[in-house]
């Protein structure tokens, strides 16, 4: 049986490496990485998910002592596990995406069977509203301007009329 792969790193290096990348993994769903740290991450994030199955005082120890965050144990124990509970491994799946640009090391995602992408579009068009609010804003001080601009010329033409006016009176 292969052992684990070492990834260039010392063993404290790679397993607080593999610690931050599988509390991501829980906490968001989907991380992108190289081939070689996704096939380990996936082992890990397996037995992680199989002990949040157990909802034990001790499986919750374990989780506490392994993931970094605890919302993430919680939202472990509390969403992902039971969303698992009827399947028996297999809880994350690998995608490649093809060589990175700068070093050529083949890249790919990993992301819990489950996983459903947030749609990126109600984000877009929550952020454009304020934009467009903005934009729409500024125009219609540039509209207000040019309407008091418009007012201030036809208020000074009516007063040089009305002095025109006296000026001819008086002569």
């Amino acid at each position: 049986m292969p052992t684990a792969r070492k990834l260039g790193k010392r063993v404290d290096q790679r397993r607080a490496m593999f610690r931050g990348m599988v509390t991501l993994l829980l906490d968001k769903g989907r991380i992108e990485t190289t081939l070689a740290r996704a096939k380990e991450l996936k082992r890990i994030a397996d037995k992680m998910i199989t002990v949040g199955k157990k909802n034990t005082l001790a499986a919750k120890r374990a989780a506490f002592a392994y993931i970094t965050k605890e919302d993430v144990v919680k939202k472990l124990f509390d969403q992902l596990a039971p969303s698992f509970e009827n399947r028996n491994g297999g809880y994350t799946r690998i995608l490649k995406l093809g060589p990175r640009k700068g070093d050529g090391a083949e890249m790919s995602i990993i992301e819990l069977v489950n996983y459903a992408p947030k749609d990126k579009k109600d984000k877009k068009k929550k952020k454009d509203r304020p934009e467009k609010a903005e934009k729409e804003t500024k125009t219609e001080a540039k509209e207000e301007k040019k309407e008091e601009t418009a007012e201030e010329t036809k208020v000074s033409e009516a007063v040089e009329e009305v002095a025109a006016e006296e000026t001819e009176k008086t002569e």
